[in-house]
């Protein structure tokens, strides 16, 4: 049986271990941080794109106030990630001040001790060589035990040496990376002034145009209203298919057609399994867009009295966008109803991704497509210049956060 370390090793031990752990966390928090606040000036810069796109196009105020609003939450968003990232800078600046206060001590007590090694060192030599401190031994055992005494003494001479030089590469490496540091600080401080002012002209444009909607806000209200039920109208279209699909797949495999869950052959649950394995790393249904309506229950931007059901995303893009399919599947259904651009229906075992708001469409129902394959043409609004593509993913009946399953969504 081992020897069981001595409890206060043990402590040290751990110590070491935990700050270890904490440094490691603090860097992969870092990281995050500034991968997100990259993320959100991409999206800022893709808003800014699309909307110089559609300068020309007059659009309605609902419209206007919904674009205004993501920019603005978007921006806040932005102003927010980049205050994280400052303060923890802040923090390891902080951090590392202490560190060099410490090693600049310890480097003035190391330098100390050995200045006082080195003075008696050469003492010692003036009194008597080391030859005579040999020779003056009283027998070959006491000599051994000098000379093994002289040897000790000079490695420690170089060890501490050493350890003055290992200590100052130290302190320069931490001076250097503190110059850094507060400049990546200043550089963000700087950065979240231009986005203040920014957010602060976009709050001044929302707010004149909620000035003029106000006057008659029970007409855009009757508007949300419309589209609320002309959505619900669609996923009601939408749910009735996938029912059908569920009693088909239920029949087929000789279970009851009341059943709420697939009845999938090997090769379906294959696949079932191959697209929840890529959650979170799925591909975007347009190649370049920013979602301008989050999957969820939210308040509308024009009243927030009302709420807004949302079963999936909305993705404004670029004139002439191309849709493409997220995971290999096969083309259930091009649904086409009344008042509404046509609607493709991708199905991936007992999964589903949905694409509304098509002009054009490059499939049949029955195509089995593969990952980023073109299945379409994003619509194009005339009148105001909007390209928006409505996307959603279920499983069965239950509708998901696209969020949860495309890549940095």
């Amino acid at each position: 049986m081992g020897k069981q370390l001595p409890f206060y090793k043990l402590v040290i031990l751990l110590s070491i271990l935990l700050c270890g752990i904490g440094a490691f966390s603090q860097n992969n928090k870092r990281k995050e941080l500034e991968t997100r606040r990259q993320e959100l000036r991409r999206e800022i810069q893709k808003i800014t794109q699309l909307r110089a796109q559609n300068k020309s196009k007059e659009k309605s105020e609902l419209s206007q106030i919904e674009a205004f609003s993501y920019k603005i939450s978007v921006l806040d968003n932005l102003i927010k990630v980049t205050n994280q990232q400052a303060n923890y800078i802040t923090h390891e600046i902080n951090s590392n001040q202490k560190k060099i206060t410490n090693l600049r001590d310890e480097l003035k007590q190391l330098k100390e001790d050995y200045a006082s090694m080195i003075v008696k060192s050469y003492k010692s030599k003036n009194q008597h060589s080391r030859i005579m401190f040999l020779l003056s031994s009283n027998n070959f055992k006491q000599a051994y035990k000098r000379l093994q005494y002289l040897k000790q003494y000079t490695n420690h001479q170089k060890q501490q040496g050493e350890e003055i030089k290992a200590k100052t590469e130290e302190l320069q490496s931490l001076n250097t990376n503190l110059i850094k540091q507060k400049e990546e600080k200043n550089k963000l401080i700087a950065e979240n002034r231009v986005t203040q002012k920014t957010l602060e002209a976009e709050r001044t444009l929302h707010e004149n145009l909620m000035q003029s909607i106000r006057k008659n806000l029970s007409k855009y209200t009757a508007q949300i209203r419309q589209k609320e039920r002309e959505a619900a109208r669609i996923d009601a279209e939408i749910d009735k298919i996938i029912k059908a699909a569920i009693a088909k797949s239920n029949k087929v495999a000789g279970k009851a057609a009341s059943s709420k869950s697939f009845a999938l052959t090997p090769e379906e649950k294959k696949l079932a399994s191959n697209f929840v394995a890529n959650k979170g790393k799925l591909p975007w249904p347009v190649e370049r867009g920013v979602v301008s309506l989050r999957y969820g229950s939210q308040p509308s931007p024009i009243d927030r009295s009302l709420t807004i059901n949302s079963n999936g995303v909305r993705i404004s893009t670029e004139k002439g966008a191309t849709a493409r399919a997220v995971f290999n599947g096969e083309v259930h259904e091009i649904l086409k109803i009344r008042n509404v651009n046509p609607i493709l229906i991708i199905r991936h075992g007992n999964y589903w991704t949905y694409y509304k708001n098509l002009s054009k469409i490059y499939v049949k129902k029955g195509d089995k497509v593969t990952t980023k394959q073109a299945i379409g043409e994003v619509f194009t609004n005339p009148t105001n210049g909007e390209t928006i593509l409505g996307f959603i993913i279920s499983k069965g009946l239950n509708k998901e956060n696209p969020a949860h399953w495309i890549n940095a969504m």
